[in-house]
C-alpha cells in the first residue's frame, strides 16, 4: 500500500440513463468515439492517467494539479465542438471534479478522502461544468488563464468538513478576480423576519431513475409557490432553497444563512401512475420536528396532495390563514399530467441552460395539449423577454404579450400571468402599464423574488430610484443566493444615483456579468478616478461585444427620462466605444 499526492479526476455523463434509454446503442457508439478520441487524448496530453472506467464515468489521476485543471477545460471545451450541433435533450455532457489530496494506491486503484472530494465534486457540478476544490484553487490561481467562480463551502456526503468549491469559468477569463464573489457558503447570517419565516429545501427524488429529478424539484417549487401565496409567512425563493441541494447541511445552518425559523424537508417517489410525497416541518433553531406526513396517491392527485402540503405548512407556521387564501389555493393547474410534466421539464431547463430554444419547444407541446394552462402562457411570455435580454431580440415581445394576456384570463389570481405581463410592457417601454401588473403580482404574491426584482427595474426606469433600490433590496433578502440580475439591477440605481462606489460592488457580485454590466463598471470606475481600471474594464466589454456600440448599451435601457440615456452614452463615448 502507498500513500502519495495526486491531483485526482472524476467524471460522469449527465442524463446518461435518460440518453441510453432513448437510444442505447448509438449512445454507446457515441461515448466509446469520445473517450478514445477526444477525453483519453485530452487526459494523456497533460500527463494524466486513467485509473478506471465505470460505465459511465472514470477516475483519473495527474502528477500536476496544473495539468488536471487544463485538462478538464480542454475535455470540456471539446465536447461543446463535438456535440454543439445536436439538440441539447441529446447531447452527451460531461460533470467533472477535480480535487488535490491524499490517496492511497493499491495495484492499479486508488483510494482515500482525495478521491472522495473530487467525487463529490463532479455529483455537485452542473452538466459541461468543472468544479474545483479550494485546495485546488488555491495552487492554480495564479497560474492558469482561467477565471474561477467562488460557490462557498459545501458541505457533502461522507466527508467530515466543509469542501471550498469553484468552479471553472469556461467562457475564457485571464484572471481570478471574481473568486472572492460572496457566495451561500460565506453570506452573513440574516434577522428573522417579525412574520414566521420558512425555506423549503429541494425534495430528494427517491425514484431510483436520476432522470426523474426535474420531477421532484418540480413539486418542490410548486409547494413553494403555494406557501408563498399566503401573505402570513416569509418564504425564502426557490434559487436560495436550491443553493442547498444534495449537501448534507445542517438545518440549524442552514436556517441561520437564509435567516428563516422553519425548514421543510421531504422526497418524491413517482412510479408508474403513483406518486408518494414525503414532508417534514423542522424548527432550524432547536432541531425539533413540528410536523410530519406522507402521502400515497394516485398521480393525478398530485396538485390536491401540493395544496395540502402548502396549507398545513401555512396553518402550523402561521397559527391562521385567511379563507379566502385557502380558496386561491384549491385550483387544477391543467387537467393533463403529460402537459404538467412537460411544464417541469421545460422548468428544470431554465435553471440550467439559458437558451430558450432548449426549452420553449416543451411549453409549445404543453400548450398544445392543454390551450387552457395558465402557468405555461405566463412561462412562453417571459421567454420572449429572455430573448430580448440575451440576444437584444425585440421582434417576439408581442407573441410574449399576447401569452400573458391569455395567462390573465384564464387565471386572475395567479401572480405569474402579471408578473409576465409587467415583465412584457416594461421590456416594450411601456413602463406605466407594466408598474400596474407587477403591483397586481405583488399582491397577490408578496414572497416573489422576481415581482419585486422587476418591480424594482421598472421603477428605475420610471425614475424612484429609491423605491427602486427598496424593492430590489427585498428581492435580495427573499433570494439571498439566486438570481444575479437584482444585483446588476441594485447597480444601475445605484449608479444613476451617483453611489459609484456601491455601484462597482454590486456589479462585481456577478460571477458572469453581462456585457453592459461590464460597461456601467466601467463608467463608475472612471467616476472613482481609476482610469486605468475603467480602461481595462472597457477593453473587457470590446472583447465580450466587439460589435456593440455606445448606442447599443445606452439606448437598450427604457428610462422614461430621455436624459439617462444620454448620460449613458456620454460616458462610453469619452471611455472610446464608438458612438454608433
Amino acid at each position: 500500500m502507498e500513500r502519495r499526492l495526486a491531483a485526482i479526476l472524476a467524471a460522469d455523463v449527465a442524463g446518461y440513463s435518460r440518453l441510453m434509454g432513448d437510444d442505447e446503442a448509438g449512445t454507446l457508439e457515441r461515448l466509446k468515439s469520445l473517450r478514445t478520441q477526444l477525453v483519453q487524448p485530452g487526459i494523456a496530453a497533460h500527463r494524466g492517467r486513467i485509473v478506471k472506467l465505470m460505465g459511465d464515468g472514470l477516475l483519473a489521476v495527474f502528477p500536476s494539479v496544473v495539468e488536471s485543471v487544463l485538462s478538464a477545460a480542454d475535455i470540456q471545451r471539446g465536447m461543446s465542438r463535438w456535440e454543439g450541433d445536436r439538440p441539447v435533450e441529446k447531447r452527451i455532457r460531461l460533470r467533472i471534479g477535480i480535487n488535490l489530496g491524499d490517496i492511497i494506491v493499491e495495484g492499479s486503484d486508488i483510494y482515500g478522502d482525495g478521491v472522495n472530494v473530487a467525487a463529490r465534486l463532479e455529483a455537485l457540478a452542473e452538466p459541461g461544468a468543472v468544479y474545483v476544490s479550494g485546495t485546488v484553487f488555491d495552487h492554480v490561481k495564479a497560474k492558469v488563464d482561467l477565471e474561477f467562480v467562488n460557490l462557498g463551502e459545501r458541505e457533502v456526503k461522507n466527508i467530515d468538513r466543509p469542501v471550498a468549491v469553484y468552479r471553472i469559468a469556461l467562457n475564457g477569463g485571464a484572471a481570478a478576480e471574481k473568486a472572492d464573489a460572496p457566495s451561500t457558503g460565506n453570506a452573513a447570517p440574516f434577522t428573522l423576519p417579525e412574520k414566521p419565516s420558512i425555506a423549503v429545501l429541494p425534495f430528494e427524488n427517491m425514484s431510483g431513475d436520476p432522470e426523474q429529478e426535474y420531477f421532484s424539484d418540480g413539486i418542490t417549487e410548486d409547494i413553494i409557490t403555494e406557501v408563498s401565496r399566503f401573505r402570513e409567512v416569509f418564504v425564502t425563493a426557490r434559487n436560495s432553497s436550491f443553493a442547498f441541494k444534495d449537501q448534507d447541511a445542517d438545518i440549524k445552518k442552514i436556517g441561520e444563512r437564509l435567516g428563516v425559523r422553519f425548514v421543510v424537508k421531504g422526497s418524491v417517489r413517482k412510479a408508474g401512475e403513483r406518486v408518494r410525497i414525503a414532508a417534514q416541518l423542522i424548527e432550524a433553531a432547536s432541531g425539533n420536528h413540528v410536523w410530519a406526513e406522507r402521502y400515497d396517491r394516485s398521480l393525478a392527485d398530485i396538485f390536491e396532495v401540493q395544496d395540502e402540503v402548502a396549507r398545513t405548512i401555512a396553518t402550523v407556521v402561521a397559527g391562521r390563514v385567511r379563507a379566502n387564501t385557502v380558496e386561491q389555493l384549491r385550483r387544477r393547474p391543467t387537467e393533463n399530467l403529460t402537459a404538467y410534466d412537460l411544464y417541469l421539464r421545460a422548468i428544470a431547463y431554465t435553471e440550467v441552460y439559458s437558451n430558450p430554444d432548449d426549452f420553449e419547444p416543451f411549453l409549445l407541446k404543453a400548450i398544445e395539449l392543454d390551450p387552457n394552462f395558465a402557468a405555461v402562457h405566463a412561462a412562453l411570455a417571459i421567454t420572449q423577454v429572455f430573448r430580448k435580454l440575451l440576444n437584444f431580440d425585440v421582434s417576439r415581445l408581442a407573441v410574449g404579450l399576447d401569452h400573458a394576456r391569455k395567462a390573465v384570463k384564464l387565471d386572475a389570481n395567479d401572480n405569474r400571468g402579471q408578473m409576465a405581463m409587467g415583465l412584457c410592457l416594461y421590456s416594450m417601454g411601456r413602463l406605466e402599464e407594466a408598474k400596474v401588473y407587477l403591483d397586481r403580482a405583488i399582491a397577490l404574491n408578496g414572497n416573489d423574488a422576481w415581482g419585486h426584482g422587476c418591480n424594482g427595474f421598472c421603477l428605475l426606469y420610471l425614475g424612484q430610484l429609491d423605491e427602486a433600490l427598496a424593492a430590489i433590496d427585498m428581492a435580495l433578502r427573499l433570494d439571498p443566493f439566486g438570481n444575479e440580475w437584482f444585483w446588476d439591477g441594485r447597480g444601475i440605481v445605484l449608479m444613476i444615483a451617483g453611489r459609484f462606489e456601491e455601484a462597482v460592488e454590486a456589479f462585481q457580485h456577478m460571477s458572469q456579468p453581462a456585457s453592459w454590466t461590464i460597461a456601467y463598471e466601467a463608467i463608475c470606475l472612471a467616476a472613482l478616478g481609476r482610469p486605468d481600471a475603467a480602461r481595462a474594464t472597457i477593453d473587457k466589454f470590446r472583447r465580450i461585444a466587439p460589435s456593440r456600440t455606445a448606442r447599443d448599451v445606452a439606448y437598450d435601457e427604457p428610462f422614461k427620462d430621455a436624459a439617462r440615456n444620454e448620460w449613458i452614452y456620454d460616458h462610453l463615448v469619452e471611455l472610446g466605444l464608438p458612438g454608433g
